[in-house]
């Protein structure tokens, strides 16, 4: 996969198509899983990337050697640092970073050992600019009044980049289920925590059918943690423009099967296609 511009046309719409994925930072066969993690996302050659748990060491990042091999544009940022090692986000993108920058998010208020952060990216788009986010909320299920919190946070940061000529993209590992209320806060099924700043997740807006399970126990290094299977991993759109721009036409669950026999993360990526 090359650099060079495009747009994509399915089934008669053109389209953006945007990945998002938690790689799992380091933990498990992390040198045996960076190739097949690069071979899933050059297999799937989408626009932009969000990822989160990009581990960055040594002058370089696993985003950066993802970025390196598939010709893509490359933007990280971490917090938290674990064994000398930083646990962050990062945006691959087809087309030029014009600039970025990070917030952090606040922790819980009584386990504040999660330093999170909210990434922000201007991409310049043959049709325009872009402006993408890659987020990763704190993990435990006791956290939800933090995750609501840091929902609050992202929404204000996104809502701070206005104007913006397509809706803003936002793409992250929320865990947190669709029901949950800091979900609803994102689609405007709770009250939405800046005015005017509403989302649409790809996949409940586009999938009839399935559960669409980012968090399975098919994948045997999630099935090691004994949880239940979940939809934790989300691609979220801006509202869409008059013209249809921005509105979700297809998302599916993707990294859900092993490359050479190694799965590439404990968590299945999220691929969903925006109306261009």
């Amino acid at each position: 996969m090359g650099a060079a511009p495009r747009v994509a046309v399915v089934s008669g719409d053109p389209t953006l198509s945007v990945l998002s994925w938690n790689l799992w930072w380091r933990f498990g066969p992390w040198e045996q899983r960076l190739p097949a993690i690069t071979e899933t996302i050059g297999r799937l050659d989408p626009d932009l990337v969000g990822l989160q748990e990009v581990w960055v060491a040594d002058g370089t990042s696993s985003a950066h050697r993802i970025a390196d091999a598939l010709g893509y544009h490359v933007a990280v940022a971490h917090r938290l640092v674990l064994d000398d090692v930083g646990f962050g986000n990062a945006v691959l993108s087809r087309w030029p970073i014009t600039g970025s920058g990070s917030a952090e998010l606040s922790p819980d208020a009584v386990d504040r050992d999660e330093e999170r952060l909210v990434l922000a990216v201007d991409v310049e788009a043959p049709g325009g600019p872009l402006q993408v986010f890659s987020t990763h909320l704190n993990w435990r299920y006791d956290h939800g009044a933090a995750r609501q919190q840091q929902v609050r946070e992202v929404c204000a940061l996104v809502a701070s980049k206005r104007p913006r000529s397509y809706p803003a993209i936002v793409c992250g590992d929320f865990n947190a289920d669709p029901d949950a209320e800091e979900i609803r806060m994102m689609t405007g099924k709770a009250a939405v925590p800046t005015a005017g700043t509403v989302f649409v997740d790809a996949w409940a807006a586009t999938n009839r059918t399935g559960d669409g399970s980012t968090w399975s126990n098919e994948n045997p290094f999630a099935a090691a943690a004994f949880e239940h299977d979940r939809r934790i991993d989300y691609v979220f759109a801006g509202w869409r423009r008059e013209d249809g721009r921005g509105q979700p036409l297809r998302c599916r669950v993707v990294g859900d099967e092993p490359v050479d026999g190694v799965w590439p993360s404990d968590h299945f990526g999220v691929l969903a296609e925006l109306r261009a």
